[in-house]
């Protein structure tokens, strides 16, 4: 069911499924996407988890920062969230943009477990431009693909191909062109040590957005992880592999799923 709530005049919507004693999951998806994203996977874990798919400020139906936000605003208002609703321990899934905010909330507070899915945290050596329009296309694509099929996805994502190109920078919000540019040059390489819960890092080896070497440095900086990676995959690994991205995910959260 979605939900809004309202914390520091932002307007956050999220998807709330599962059982209410559950054991709670917090969702975050990557840039340019919102929580929808991540619906296959609330499919994995919302008939016994309590599961809380959050569209981040400036995507989906949450409201756009009224300032040019970092990775800290972002986790401070999760850490509200989290707050507000009485979440306690929670599991934390963050893919890309999302895994960002997830290393940082999980380097300071208690959490059960975290999943990074081809998530960003290391800085990445390609320019903020090249992001958005990286981003927005995956995005798109995956989109395309999965809800119409390969043939005809794949003749909507040629014409979208097309139209788009390097217009995808210049088409999203100055704000948002200004958050993105500030984040992805925010380093979380120093915070990653700090997190104590066991961690488990699913990776696409072919993902050009974060790289699966940046899944090999939180693997040595981060004490509890284990990295998992799945060949001919790329930045949306649980699309690419749905099959193996749950059996993963299964094993990984079995207690938390009996």
């Amino acid at each position: 069911m979605q939900k809004e709530i309202v914390i520091d005049s932002i307007k956050l919507n999220y998807n709330e499924i599962g059982p209410q004693d559950g054991a709670p999951i917090i969702m975050m998806h990557g840039w340019g996407c919102n929580h929808t994203t991540l619906a296959s996977i609330e499919k994995i874990v919302g008939e016994r988890m309590h599961v809380f798919n959050i569209d981040l400020p400036g995507f989906g139906k949450s409201s756009e920062p009224n300032e040019v936000w970092g990775v800290e605003d972002y986790t401070r208002l999760i850490e509200k969230f989290i707050e507000r609703l009485g979440i306690v321990n929670p599991v934390l899934l963050g893919h890309s943009f999302g895994g960002r905010v997830s290393i940082l909330l999980s380097s300071r507070n208690k959490v059960n477990k975290v999943i990074l899915t081809d998530a960003a945290g290391v800085k990445p050596r390609r320019s903020a431009r090249y992001y958005i329009k990286v981003y927005s296309f995956k995005a798109v694509k995956h989109t395309l693909l999965t809800l119409f099929g390969k043939e005809k996805g794949g003749k909507m994502l040629d014409r979208y191909r097309g139209k788009a190109g390097s217009s995808d920078y210049n088409n999203a919000s100055p704000m948002m062109r200004a958050i993105l540019s500030r984040c992805v040059n925010e380093d979380l390489k120093h915070v990653m040590p700090l997190i104590k819960a066991p961690t488990l890092l699913i990776w696409g080896e072919n993902d050009t957005a974060t790289p699966l070497s940046d899944a090999k440095t939180m693997e040595q900086l981060i004490p509890d992880a284990g990295l998992v990676s799945f060949p001919g995959c790329g930045h949306y690994s649980f699309l690419d592999n749905p099959i193996g991205y749950k059996a993963v995910i299964k094993e990984f959260l079995k207690n938390e799923l009996k």
